[in-house]
C-alpha cells in the first residue's frame, strides 16, 4: 500500500517538502498526551531475544534511525514508538545555520538512494538543548554533534565542545560526525592528528558537564581508505571511546541506473549503492578492534536480512534512514520483527551470540 501511495502521490511531492510534512505529522502525534506511548505498546520491538545491551543501555531492538531525519530533537519520541529502537536525533551544531541553499534533497528510486546537501541546516545546540531537557522516559536518544560551517577549522574543537558541554547531560550516548561531506574541511577532521585532539576535548567536556560516563562514539565516511579506517579504529581503542559509526554517506557516484540529471547533483549519497562498502568497513573496523568496541553499522540496510548480515559481521546496532523514506513509517516495525524470526530460524539463541 505504501509503495503505491509512495509512486502515485509522495514521489510528485518535493523531497524537502515531503520530509517537513512527515515530521509535522510526527510532532502532533508526540503532542497528543498518551499517543506515543499507545504507539509505542502496538510497534515496539517486544522480543526478548532481540534486545541489546550495550553503551551502559538496553536497546529494546537493535534497529534505530540514523541521524539527519530529526535534526532538532523534535520527533523522537514518535519515530521511537514507530519501532525504532533507538533514535540519533541531529546533526546539531554549536551555533543555529540555515543549511546550503535549496534544492538539497534528491530521491534516486532506481537505486533506491538518496542525495542530499543539506548542510548541517538546525537550530543550533542551544535550541535542542530546550527540548532534550523535557524528554519523557521512553525512546533512547543519541545525540550526533557537528561542526558550524562559520567556524573556521582552527576552532573546530571548541564549536563540538560547546555542544557537547550543552547536550551531553541529555544524551543516551553522543556522536562526533566528522565525516558528512557537505561542510566545507569537515572531512579533514578524520585525519588522525586532527581527530585526536577533538575527542579528546569532547569527551572532557561530556563528561564534565553530565557528571558521568557518557558513551562517545565516532562516525566516519565510507570514503576514507583501508589504512585510515585502521587509523581511526587504533585511535578509538587508544583513547577509550564507546564506539564506531561506520558509515556516513558517500561522494562516489558508481553504478548508479538513475538519470544523469540525479546522479550529477553534489552532495552525499545514501542508500542501497552504499551498501557494500559499508559492510567492507564494518568487517574491517571487527577485525581490527573485536568486541572492544561497539560497532553501529549504517549503509544500505533495507531489510532484515540485511540487518542479519552486519550482526554477523560484527555489528552491535544497525541504523538505516533512507530505507524508512521508500518503506514507509512502518519500516522499522516490520524489519525488527523479521529479525527475530530470522534470528529464531538460526542456530543462535540470542544476536549477542550471533555476532561472535
Amino acid at each position: 500500500m505504501y509503495r503505491l501511495l509512495f509512486s502515485l502521490v509522495i514521489s510528485r511531492v518535493p523531497a524537502e517538502t515531503a520530509h517537513h510534512l512527515t515530521l509535522r505529522g510526527l510532532r502532533a502525534i508526540q503532542a497528543v498526551p498518551g499517543a506515543a506511548p499507545l504507539m509505542r505498546r502496538a510497534l515496539a520491538p517486544r522480543d526478548p531475544a532481540l534486545t541489546v545491551r550495550a553503551l551502559g543501555l538496553e536497546f529494546p531492538g537493535p534497529i534505530g534511525l540514523a541521524a539527519g531525519f530529526d535534526k532538532d530533537a523534535v520527533a523522537y519520541d514518535a519515530l521511537g514508538a514507530f519501532g525504532f529502537g533507538h533514535v540519533e536525533i541531529g546533526t546539531v551544531t554549536g551555533r543555529p545555520q540555515p543549511g546550503n541553499p535549496r534544492p538539497r534533497l534528491f530521491r534516486l528510486p532506481r537505486d533506491r538512494a538518496v542525495i542530499n546537501r543539506m548542510g548541517f541546516n538546525n537550530a543550533g545546540s542551544e535550541a535542542a538543548l530546550r527540548r532534550l531537557r523535557a524528554r519523557r522516559p521512553g525512546t533512547i536518544v543519541g545525540v550526533n554533534i557537528g561542526k558550524t560551517k562559520a567556524v573556521p577549522e582552527a576552532e573546530a574543537v571548541s564549536d563540538y565542545v560547546l555542544s557537547a558541554g550543552r547536550l551531553a547531560p541529555y544524551a543516551d550516548y553522543l556522536v562526533v560526525n566528522v565525516s558528512s561531506p557537505n561542510t566545507p574541511g569537515l572531512r579533514n577532521l578524520q585525519a588522525v592528528e586532527q581527530l585526536r585532539p577533538l575527542l579528546a576535548a569532547v569527551r572532557e567536556a561530556a563528561d564534565g558537564a553530565a557528571g558521568r560516563h557518557v558513551p562517545l562514539l565516532v562516525k566516519i565516511a565510507p570514503d576514507l581508505a583501508d589504512g585510515d579506517v585502521d587509523a581511526v579504529a587504533d585511535l578509538a581503542l587508544e583513547l577509550g571511546l564507546d564506539g564506531i559509526i561506520a558509515t556516513n554517506t558517500t561522494i562516489g557516484r558508481a553504478g548508479l541506473d538513475s538519470p544523469a540529471e540525479l546522479t550529477g547533483e553534489a552532495g552525499g549519497l545514501s542508500g542501497a549503492p552504499v551498501k557494500e562498502r559499508s559492510l567492507e568497513v564494518l568487517r574491517r573496523l571487527k577485525a581490527r578492534t573485536g568486541d572492544r568496541l561497539v560497532l553501529v553499522s549504517v549503509g544500505g540496510v533495507e531489510s532484515a536480512d540485511d540487518a542479519w548480515e552486519r550482526v554477523r559481521a560484527g555489528a552491535t546496532l544497525v541504523q538505516a534512514y533512507t530505507a524508512m523514506i521508500y518503506g514507509g513509517p512502518l519500516w522499522a516495525h516490520r524489519v525488527q520483527r523479521d529479525l527475530g524470526r530470522r534470528l529464531r530460524a538460526s542456530a543462535f539463541p540470542t544476536l549477542d551470540a550471533a555476532r561472535r
